[in-house]
């Protein structure tokens, strides 16, 4: 199982409204499994992000990416302070 570290990390609103620091793919991973929307672009980074943990050659920049958008898609981004 691999990890995928991305930086600068990606900072979410948890479904609790707690601010939550995300810099792997597994992380991203786990995020995305707890929001209520599902969006295409939270599709996509829910299957990058597990192709990345099951052990595909993916670059960190792109699950970052796509995290990042599904956040914004989802209401969930927080700007980084």
């Amino acid at each position: 199982m691999e990890t995928h570290w991305f930086v600068p990390p990606v900072f979410v609103r948890t479904e609790a409204g707690d601010r939550h620091s995300c810099n792997n793919a597994r992380a991203a991973l786990e995020q995305l499994k707890t929001w209520t929307r599902r969006g295409p672009r939270w599709h996509k980074a829910v299957t990058l992000c597990l192709s990345a943990v099951e052990g595909d050659p993916i670059d960190s920049h792109v699950i970052r990416t796509a995290f990042e958008a599904a956040a914004k898609e989802a209401k969930m981004y927080l700007s980084p302070e």
